[in-house]
């Protein structure tokens, strides 16, 4: 029996820790700042001080389920393996012409993102499969023994492989992967029919180069994670969050890391699923705002929403098509460049600019006093006095207002011609203006009015942000559960093992081989359940659902729709073709009966079931003298200054209670700020809910 579960969640500036005790639901939390050079450092800091809170030792602790941003870093910064690439005879070029696409057309000095394998080091081997997966050429295995030899002389530590077409015919890319086993093992591959076996040469070649450049540093480093637990008693089982919602073990987070570029917010998001179903409210925009990047993202239906592929290290972050494409799926987030750390400049224009530069954990904002000296978000929130400069985290950290201030009129009032208060607000309006865009062209392009939907603020800075966010979206309302400046890491711990499969076999509706898509559907099906139950799930508890990517013929992208559980035949045509145009219909307000429809991919999702946690709920509490820390100025645009504001303890605000703006609501790893006209109350599972005026 489950008792103690641990979320941790490494981000930019601060690893964030939720443990919940399942027996009593209390929820116990901590945050330490991110050491980048070794993050499992801050992991064995922040568990420590969290045990000793506590008094816990780590052998109490059942499961730990990590996110991890050292792929997408990685990536970022370029600092995977040395990394080949062996492909088809006359294709070694495909990640490099990509779809031929600028991404900006009036750029005449545009930058493409540089392939993760450079051309010396990308080699073809003759073979060669058909569309339908038919032999042409067979695998040449000396060839491929000369070119493995080749790599290992250019010092290549891991490889690529991916043939034309090994989406429908895997033979070549398997035996491959048998060969380099034999001949080099100490030399890892990736094979592109394991890590995305799915059609799109560019997307499926970009996945596997990916998977291969972050493999051997994820190893290391998840290897060196699970001995440093060993060593001080943990004995249970370690998880990752994978960038789909789901969990997966540490041996196949080894093999597969491309999946987990975008766990740690994932984990948001997941956390914003069980506070859609804890509070019956089911659609909710989850706002996730840390120390580096915000997150939006939508809960539909108590759902999250999930796209079938993403972009990883762009080079403009708003720029569709300056990224590298992965093949894998993951929750449908917008990220952009704004967190406490983002750092206002001013442009050539001399306009104010604020991110997506950060100052990140090291050396951190000005008032940090780590040597940083840039203005950033969180400067500003410290001058204009949301934060209190002795209890950021709950005291243990000091903030210094005289450097912020200094570091605000050095590099931008002066410039700008402002005093210091003005630039700061000016600092705090545009990062809010920019998640507020970010927000609503989020919500519009799902086709969603983003006044149905109820703003969910969490992450360090999120609450802060909320309540200027969420009026110039139009939500209704805030939500902000207690411990919000760790809700990532509390994600982790509602989120079930699972994983998906998908394999390209493209057919007509009415001509599609159901024997040979059976076939695939039931292997896919036998994987992900052994998969599933390594993870410690009993197999009758197992879930598996079914879909396929789906268009009319001849239409470039297609649509996922939910297929029936069961063996297929002529006679669920019917079933699928109304599923089909369900969903179009869902997304498009239109569909077209009279044009044929084709199947392109088949997918499986396996999953256990999710974790039963239950917050402990108060019946009865504080109403709110006790809970006055004292007053403050603090500055609110709606008084064109600063005015005398409440301050309030979160800790000491029970259920029931209720208070009206202007006021600051203070915890340990999060600050809410709630203007004039809102009025906040406190819901049994404490969290603080905040309604506008009208």
């Amino acid at each position: 029996m489950v008792k103690l579960r641990l979320g941790v969640d490494i981000g930019g500036t601060f690893t964030d820790f939720a443990l919940i005790d399942d027996a009593t639901g209390k929820l116990s939390v901590n945050k330490c700042l991110t050491t980048p050079g070794d993050p499992s450092e801050a992991i064995m800091k922040g568990l420590k001080a969290l045990l000793e809170k506590e008094g816990l030792e780590p052998s109490r602790i059942d499961v730990i389920v990590q996110g991890t941003t050292l792929a997408t870093n990685a990536l970022i910064e370029r600092k995977g393996a040395k990394t080949g690439l062996i492909t088809t005879e006359g294709f070694r070029d495909v990640l490099e012409l990509r779809r031929e696409v600028r991404y900006d057309i009036f750029d005449l000095f545009i930058e493409m993102p540089e392939p993760v394998v450079p051309r010396d080091l990308r080699l073809g081997v003759r073979e060669r499969m058909d569309k339908d997966g038919n032999i042409i050429t067979q695998l040449d295995e000396s060839h491929l023994i000369q070119v493995v030899d080749q790599l290992l002389a250019q010092g290549v530590e891991s490889v690529a492989v991916c043939f034309l077409n090994s989406y429908a015919n895997a033979q070549h890319e398997k035996r491959a992967g048998e060969i380099i086993a034999q001949h080099a093992p100490s030399l890892s591959a990736s094979l592109s029919s394991e890590v995305a076996a799915a059609l799109r040469e560019d997307e499926r070649f970009s996945t596997a180069a990916i998977n291969a450049y972050v493999r051997p540093l994820s190893e290391r480093y998840l290897n060196n994670l699970s001995t440093r637990m060993a060593s001080v008693g943990f004995k249970g089982a370690l998880f990752i969050m994978l960038s789909n919602g789901g969990l997966t073990t540490f041996e196949n987070a080894k093999k597969f890391p491309v999946r987990l570029i975008e766990s740690g917010p994932a984990g948001g998001t997941m956390a914003a699923v069980f506070y859609s179903n804890l509070l019956d409210t089911k659609n909710l925009v989850a706002f996730d705002m840390g120390g580096t990047t915000a997150k939006i993202s939508m809960v539909q239906e108590g759902k999250p929403a999930i796209a079938p592929m993403f972009e990883a290290a762009r080079l403009r972050r708003f720029m569709k098509g300056s990224g590298l494409p992965v093949m894998i799926s993951a929750i449908d987030l917008m990220e952009i460049g704004a967190g406490g750390g983002s750092i206002g400049w001013v442009d050539n224009l001399g306009l104010l600019r604020v991110g997506p530069e950060s100052s990140g954990a090291d050396p951190g904002p000005a008032c940090y006093g780590l040597g940083g000296e840039d203005p950033t978000v969180t400067d500003a929130a410290l001058i204009l006095g949301y934060l209190d400069p002795d209890y950021f985290l709950g005291g243990e950290m000091k903030l210094d207002k005289e450097r912020a201030e200094r570091a605000v009129k050095e590099r931008l009032a002066d410039r700008l011609g402002l005093d210091v208060i003005d630039a700061a607000w000016g600092i705090h309006r545009v990062i809010t203006e920019n998640m507020a865009s970010a927000a609503r062209i989020h919500v519009l392009e799902k086709g969603k009015d983003p006044r149905r939907f109820s703003l969910l603020a969490f992450g360090g800075a999120g609450p802060i942000h909320a309540w200027q966010t969420a009026k110039l979206v139009g939500s209704p309302r805030i939500i902000s559960p207690l411990a919000a400046g760790v809700m990532s890491a509390l994600g982790f711990l509602v989120t079930p093992v699972s994983n998906d499969f998908v394999q390209t076999y493209i057919s007509r509706l009415e001509d599609v081989d159901w024997d040979r898509a059976n076939g695939l559907l039931e292997e896919m099906e036998k994987r992900g359940r052994e998969q599933v139950m390594a993870g410690g799930v009993a197999p009758h508890e197992i879930t598996v659902t079914r879909t396929a990517d789906m268009r009319y013929v001849r239409q470039g992208r297609e649509i996922n729709v939910p297929i029936p559980n069961v063996k297929l035949s002529n006679e669920s045509i019917e079933t699928i073709r109304q599923s089909f145009y369900s969903v179009y219909q869902e997304l498009y307000s239109r569909c077209l009966t009279n044009v044929p429809i084709e199947i392109v991919s088949w997918k499986v999702l396996t999953s256990g079931p999710g974790p039963k946690i239950e917050l402990r709920k108060v019946e009865s509490g504080d109403h709110g003298k006790s809970a006055l820390k004292g007053k403050r100025q603090v500055y609110f645009p709606e008084y064109k200054g600063f005015v005398d504001c409440p301050i309030y303890d979160r800790y000491r605000m029970g259920p029931g209670m209720e208070l009206d703006g202007p006021a600051v609501v203070e915890e340990r790893e999060s600050t809410l700020v709630v203007g004039p006209g809102g009025r906040l109350r406190i819901d049994g599972h404490l969290n603080a809910v905040v309604e506008f005026s009208r």
